[in-house]
């Protein structure tokens, strides 16, 4: 325990003489009973020290000029801080019944008449010393006290977030957990689709309708392996902020219509009614990821509504917004899981017949997109069996026609461009050479980068499609130095890659490509992209 400060007595009087005798009587037993002894030659002298000091106790004369002793406890007692300090008065005379009264109301608690008996004074103020000690001492606990309550306040508030971290942290696994056990389930069924209708083709005996129904299970189960590696590319870019919004002014009414018309020509709304009213409104976005965010609800909206419910789809402004609803009538949500079904990984119902599907994370890249385009997305439910609703809001802007593109030029068809792939991967390039070949295209191939620099120099093709990821020299060298030289500066370069964020692109553009492709590749798209670099290619 920290030392606690000495009592102090003060001693009050205009008698030098008499102030002298009291002070040296009680300094004999300052060092026995440990306490200091201050001195005071009036009452407004006894204020200033009492403004400046705590005291154990007072020695008050009575009789002093100009204040006297009762003025001068009135006046002590009357300031809060030392409004308890007990005051013993000291005067020559035998005070009267009246005089004590008087001397008791302005805050005495007793009395001692001059000559002072040396015994009697030390009884009594070794007394108000001790009181004094036991007081301090008291006092320097409770802040201890305290200090330690405010200690182990503050370690219970940090124990408990703590706690909630932890715990917080192991939801998070856990979710992590159900994700990956959910994205092996989501890659190990068209794999195996893909695995068992490859077999078959290979089968002896099989018919002709067979061989073509396994290349569609192939073809089909193979794009959706590829929306699942978008899906997971996609969410990734959005988190760390990579995605590139290409904006433009767009009626969002339109976009979501077309979006409506694919899934009714596609078949994948046939079982449910589905009702749309769109009235016009104009945002600056990015159409190909305002039609994600609109599909990405839609398919929400299908997978929790049980064939035969209603799904309803509106769009319109509202003060400075344009916005999107889509309302079901399927299972709902719990209230518990509304706050979260824009986290990552959280999917309403994870049970082991999966009939639902999907990765759970088709929501967080909606916030996210939303959040990118300087809007909001906002979920509404009345729990289990009651429906949900999906908001979208988007600031709206004033529509400012588009001038008409000129009419693109006439493609000649003298001839195919001839191609050259640079790939290093066996399979990748066999199958992309034969399916290039099919198109009409003139294709010749090389494994690695030193060598499709040497066949472009030899060769002198139209277009060179190029991997990035190649052994010996990257594809961005290989871009540089078809660039640097002078016959082979004109070829046409498309980078083929499986790299996709906005600095791949940046870095493709860099160096020298003209258009940047990422994995998988459509085969008409591919195509079509040709077609923009070579204006004389003509589809076959």
């Amino acid at each position: 325990m920290p030392k606690t400060e000495k009592p102090k007595i003060l001693v009050v009087n205009d008698d030098a003489n008499s102030l002298f005798a009291l002070t040296s009587l009680l300094t004999q037993w300052a060092e026995q009973e440990s306490y200091e002894v201050l001195a005071a030659r009036s009452g407004q002298e006894a204020l200033r020290q009492v403004l400046m000091h705590d005291f154990a106790v007072i020695l008050l004369d009575v009789n002093m000029p100009g204040m006297d002793g009762f003025e001068t406890a009135e006046a002590i007692h009357q300031r809060a801080r030392s409004a308890d300090i007990p005051i013993i008065f000291i005067t020559a005379f035998l005070a009267d019944e009246l005089d004590r009264l008087k001397a008791y109301q302005r805050g005495a608690v007793d009395f001692l008449f001059t000559p002072v008996i040396p015994q009697i004074l030390y009884a009594k103020i070794s007394v108000f010393v001790a009181l004094a000690t036991k007081n301090e001492e008291l006092k320097q606990q409770a802040r201890q006290l305290s200090q330690r309550t405010t200690e182990l306040t503050a370690t219970n508030l940090r124990l408990t977030r703590e706690i909630e971290e932890r715990q917080s942290a192991e939801r998070q696994n856990h979710a992590k957990d159900e994700f990956l056990a959910m994205l092996g389930h989501e890659l190990r069924n068209p794999l195996s689709a893909i695995s068992s209708a490859a077999s078959l083709i290979g089968l002896p005996g099989v018919s002709a309708e067979g061989v073509a129904r396994a290349k569609k299970i192939i073809q089909r189960q193979s794009q959706h392996l590829g929306r699942i590696v978008d899906d997971l590319l996609d969410l990734s870019r959005a988190m760390s902020g990579k995605i590139l919004l290409n904006r433009a002014p767009l009626d969002l009414a339109a976009l979501v219509g077309q979006t409506l018309e694919t899934y009714r020509a596609t078949g994948r709304s046939t079982d449910y009614q589905l009702v749309h009213d769109l009235d016009q409104g104009w945002v600056d976005g990015d159409a190909t990821r305002l039609e994600q965010i609109a599909s990405n609800l839609i398919d929400n909206a299908l997978k929790y509504t049980p064939a035969g419910g209603r799904i309803e789809v509106r769009t319109w402004t509202e003060n400075d917004d344009v916005v999107l609803s889509v309302r079901d009538t399927g299972v709902g949500i719990a209230a518990d899981l509304l706050p979260h079904v824009f986290d990552v990984f959280v999917q309403g119902s994870s049970t082991l017949d999966r009939s639902q599907g999907g990765l759970g994370i088709g929501l967080s890249l909606v916030r996210r997109l939303a959040e990118l385009h300087g809007g909001a997305i906002a979920a509404e439910s009345k729990g289990p069996g009651g429906g949900s609703t999906f908001t979208l809001r988007l600031p709206r802007i004033e529509h400012q026609p588009v001038a008409a593109a000129p009419p693109a030029e006439p493609v000649s068809a003298h001839g195919m461009p001839s191609i050259l792939l640079i790939e290093d991967n066996d399979d990748g390039r066999e199958m992309m050479t034969m399916m290039l070949s099919c198109y009409g295209y003139e294709v010749h191939a090389a494994a690695d980068g030193n060598e499709g620099v040497a066949a472009a120099a030899s060769r002198q093709p139209d277009v060179a499609l190029i991997d990035i990821g190649l052994p010996g020299i990257d594809g961005y060298e290989v871009a540089r130095r078809l660039r640097a030289d002078p016959a082979t500066r004109g070829i046409r370069l498309i980078a083929l890659t499986g790299y996709g964020l906005a600095e791949d692109l940046r870095r493709v553009l860099d160096a020298g490509f003209d258009r940047h492709l990422v994995k998988p590749v459509d085969i008409d798209q591919l195509a079509d992209v040709i077609g923009g670099c070579v204006p004389q290619a003509v589809k076959q």
